[in-house]
């Protein structure tokens, strides 16, 4: 599958080096004709189970303004709220709609280790979740109704912000340049743009969001799975030190072994890009990826495929691959398989789709090389043979 190019009339080169992480990009019509994949109610409804993650911002109408609830919500809840002023965000609804995870197929022209999820908004007249800042990129689409976007790209103070509310809502908030978006046309930001989007109306809109590691994330991440996983203690060493001219001097050869330390000197590139592998295929949910309670062997799974030939992706289960020379390396939903080169093209194939459908690929189904890694996979549940409901 080749990447996709961005919607709308300019080239993937043109936005990757002009836009992407740099300026925002107003795209009007890049989904011409634009159906939205699931009505307001269809979304209500998702806000009302209980793992989901939804929340209700209300600017009126609350104990406070800017008020923020958390769902799950009880249908009754949506009766009782006003005519205007109030917005539901749903986060990862293409986890559980088909017609939406297509919609995330449009976006591939960033990598798939960077892409996150697509949050859906329904605000009703004026709804809002006040004007903002995101730390990582996002485009905004707008799937009904109109919505009123106003930015400004100027650098926001660590004191702009609203005290003593959940939302991060900047106190001062000037446009430098605004836009009515209607439906099929898409607003792209990146991070630190401050943007505040006001509903015309009745309308619905689609964020498709970035993941962006900050470094303490990073960092925290590292640490804990070091000390998880390392089996034997090391210990810094100074064989052969000097005298030292003085005991309380801290010399320059002990800060710069230190410092290599830090640096993780002590570590391979290949055991960090294991790591990092790893860690960048974690599921947003630790329960959504579990193995199967009885591993299935091979004569079970080529029983299976005898019986049908139509395979999913759990919708919670990133791939991405290394290629170093003679190996490779899947990673899945935060495990590493080490693959054949001669399983190439089957890997990469398995990385592109959501739904395999294997009597498309028959000259695989004997392979017992790619039944092995395809047993591994949906022993881990990275890959049901049934269809999630």
């Amino acid at each position: 599958m080749a990447a996709r190019t961005p919607p709308g009339q300019l080239s993937t080169a043109d936005f990757l080096q002009n836009y992407w992480q740099q300026r925002p990009l107003l795209i009007r019509q890049a989904f011409p004709n634009f159906v939205p994949p699931l009505s307001a109610d269809e979304l209500a409804g998702l806000a009302c189970e209980t793992d989901i993650e939804s929340r209700l911002v209300l600017e009126k109408g609350g104990p406070t303004p800017w008020h923020l609830e958390n769902g799950p919500f009880s249908p009754q809840r949506f009766t009782e709220l006003s005519k205007s002023h109030w917005t539901l965000l749903v986060q990862d609804v293409d986890k559980y709609i088909p017609g939406v995870a297509e919609l995330m197929q449009q976006f591939r022209f960033i990598p798939d280790w960077r892409m996150d999820d697509i949050m859906i908004s329904y605000a009703a007249d004026q709804g809002s979740v006040g004007p903002h800042v995101d730390n990582y990129d996002v485009f905004l689409l707008q799937a009904s109704g109109t919505r009123r976007w106003r930015i400004n790209t100027q650098p926001i103070g660590a004191d702009n912000f609203i005290p003593d509310t959940a939302l991060h809502i900047l106190k001062q908030f000037e446009t430098e340049q605004e836009w009515l978006l209607e439906p099929g046309d898409m607003l792209y930001l990146p991070p630190g743009v401050a943007h505040h989007g006001i509903a015309e109306g009745e309308c619905m809109t689609l964020s498709v969001g970035f993941r962006a590691p900050s470094y303490t994330q990073l960092l925290g991440s590292f640490a804990d799975d070091y000390v998880e996983h390392q089996q034997s203690q090391q210990f810094y060493t100074d064989p052969g030190r000097a005298l030292p001219d003085h005991p309380a001097h801290l010399d320059g050869e002990s800060l710069r072994e230190l410092r290599d330390i830090l640096r993780l000197r002590f570590l391979s590139d290949a055991q960090l890009n294991e790591w990092l592998g790893r860690l960048l295929t974690e599921a947003k949910q630790a329960d959504a990826v579990l193995p199967l309670e009885t591993p299935l062997g091979r004569e079970s799974v080529e029983h299976t495929l005898a019986q049908q030939s139509v395979l999913v992706r759990n919708p919670w289960a990133r791939l991405i691959y290394t290629d170093h020379g003679q190996q490779l390396t899947l990673f899945a939903a935060g495990h590493s398989l080490t693959v054949a080169r001669e399983l190439f093209e089957p890997l990469r194939w398995l990385c592109d789709f959501d739904i395999y459908d294997l009597s498309t690929v028959s000259q695989w189904r004997k392979d017992a090389a790619f039944i092995d890694l395809l047993t591994k996979l949906i022993n881990l549940g990275v890959v049901l043979i049934d269809e999630p409901d």
